[in-house]
């Protein structure tokens, strides 16, 4: 009876861990059209956390596999193709948010600070262009 308290306990301990990293796969959402956009994995490295489209989420009318031709020309993800790209860099764990990084926006180029946090099981993440800024939800890839 005790193993399976203990048992139960070092569960509960080590799903309460998994439930508060952002290192994972997240569903980007269109702020538009509230429809699925790509999907981003974050990983760490070093003590910094890193996020790269894994996936997009395409029409058939639309390029399948595209490349980032406004990002900007002197960034080494010019020209690279957008599945596979690296858009969240260098972030660091600041008590429960990320912070001090980069995310680039493969539509239009721009690059912006930005700081990640959880909010129950979902990804907020803000980026900031000046003193502006747009906060974002993604979900957790299913």
């Amino acid at each position: 009876m005790i193993r399976a308290l203990i048992f139960i306990f070092l569960s509960c301990c080590a799903l309460s861990g998994r439930a508060q990293t952002i290192v994972g796969k997240w569903q980007t959402i269109d702020d538009e059209t509230g429809k699925p956009k790509s999907v981003v994995e974050i990983t760490e490295r070093n003590g910094k956390y890193y996020g790269k489209i894994v996936r997009l989420f395409r029409s058939a009318a639309e390029d399948q596999d595209p490349i980032c031709d406004k990002c900007p020309t002197d960034d080494d993800r010019y020209k690279k193709k957008i599945i596979g790209m690296e858009i969240l860099r260098n972030l660091v764990k600041d008590n429960d948010e990320f912070s001090g990084g980069t995310i680039i926006d493969p539509n239009n180029g721009k690059i912006y600070r930005c700081k990640v946090w959880l909010d129950g099981n979902n990804l907020k993440l803000r980026g900031y262009l000046g003193p502006f800024f747009r906060t974002q939800t993604w979900l957790p890839e299913r």
